[in-house]
């Protein structure tokens, strides 16, 4: 299993206390190795596996197990109050009322309890009234540049590492493809793309027809990097032939969201400091996952690589939204505790200094960048760094 330190950092910081640990990504980004790991880690530090309980809900075994009462006898036959436990639920998602069910054995039972969920609505109702305070969630997402380079065993200082983006750019980071051969690559991305459209969009929702939910990730993933209202999106595939609404189109971006497949950034007046109740950005989770809806064909490279910054940007921790500057876009103002970054992101420096301007207007001393895909010697423009998204991306900062 290919590490995770980061994320295993921050499970066991939480462990032995009173909080449920709830990791949460989209399919196949690795929540079960994490749970592995977690496992292992456990283990090394002396505590016996029949104090451990690992129950994967996607196992042909539990496939039975769907309600809350099933739930709560498989645990009453495994738990025991007089001994600590270590209680590790994948996939949880699958039975109906989990949560009253964990949140009963946190009460009643003496266990550490972590789980998985692919789905972010597991989050919200019932969860969020039971457990108020009581759990933490660990975003789980495909390989960072970093981990990719690691997992391919290449040295971050060597020559091949711009060949590598290319590949990173191209297939993305779901572990299962970064390992894979070239040659097949693209079927196990079409596997998971199917998954999570006909598995966690579709049949969870009782989408019968997914031919309007595949055009609008078709949509989506063309339009990376793009400002998109719902009206726009469902007056684009309506005069491609597809009969849908204003309010269709909002339900599934709700539900391409809830599937962690997509991630929504609002628009923020730097100036007025508000939200704006205007149109908004949509990125997809895995560059991979892009080309594969887009049926491989090149082209928005400004888009792609905004679409890396934003996903490396949130992995770092930042909670993310498109800047407005009275006519002026910034393309991410990235908020963390009380640091406020700026990021311009260009695929190559244009002959005006229309990117830099932006920045420049915006009278705080907050740090700022420009992030590019393209090499220069210069290492900054009217005092905003200028950097490559290489470099950028295996940066600690």
């Amino acid at each position: 299993m290919l590490q995770r330190p980061t994320y295993l950092k921050q499970l066991i910081q939480f462990k032995d206390n009173d909080h449920i640990k709830i990791i949460t990504g989209v399919r196949r980004s690795g929540k079960s190795v994490l749970l592995m790991l977690y496992r292992d880690y456990l283990i090394s530090q002396g505590i016996s596996e029949q104090n451990i309980i690992y129950l994967n809900f996607e196992d042909f075994d539990l496939l039975s197990v769907q309600s809350q009462d099933q739930l709560s006898q498989l645990l009453s036959k495994r738990l025991n109050k007089n001994v600590r436990t270590y209680l590790l639920l994948d996939e949880i998602q699958m039975v109906d009322g989990w949560q009253r069910v964990v949140n009963a054995v946190r009460v009643s039972f003496n266990c550490d309890i972590v789980i998985t969920g692919s789905n972010a609505q597991m989050l919200s109702g019932e969860l969020a009234t039971l457990l108020s305070g009581r759990y933490v969630e660990i975003p789980v997402y495909p390989f960072s540049f970093k981990e990719f380079l690691l997992a391919k065993n290449i040295d971050p200082n060597a020559r091949q590492v711009d060949n590598a983006f290319s590949e990173y750019e191209q297939y993305g980071g779901f572990p299962s493809v970064v390992l894979a051969s070239k040659e097949i690559k693209d079927t196990i991305l079409s596997g998971i793309y199917d998954t999570i459209i006909l598995n966690d969009v579709s049949m969870r929702s009782g989408i019968r027809d997914t031919d309007i939910l595949s055009s609008l990730v078709a949509f989506l993933s063309d339009n990376v990097g793009q400002l998109v209202k719902p009206t726009k999106i469902a007056n684009t595939l309506s005069s491609n032939g597809f009969k849908t609404s204003n309010h269709t189109i909002e339900r599934y971006l709700t539900l391409l969201e809830n599937a962690f497949l997509f991630y929504r950034t609002r628009q923020y007046n730097i100036r007025g400091k508000e939200y704006l109740k205007t149109s908004g950005k949509y990125f997809i989770v895995d560059p991979g996952l892009r080309r594969n809806a887009v049926s491989k064909h090149p082209g928005n490279y400004g888009g792609q690589l905004e679409n890396i910054v934003f996903l490396e940007l949130i992995r770092r921790g930042y909670t993310v939204d498109v800047g407005k500057l009275d006519s002026k876009e910034v393309d991410f103002v990235a908020r963390k505790v009380d640091e406020i970054l700026y990021v311009q992101v260009t695929y190559e420096i244009p002959n005006n200094t229309h990117e830099t301007d932006n920045l420049l207007n915006i009278r705080d001393n907050y740090k700022k960048i420009l992030i590019t895909q393209r090499y220069y010697e210069f290492k900054e423009i009217d005092g905003i760094p200028v950097i490559n998204v290489v470099d950028w991306l295996l940066s600690e900062d």
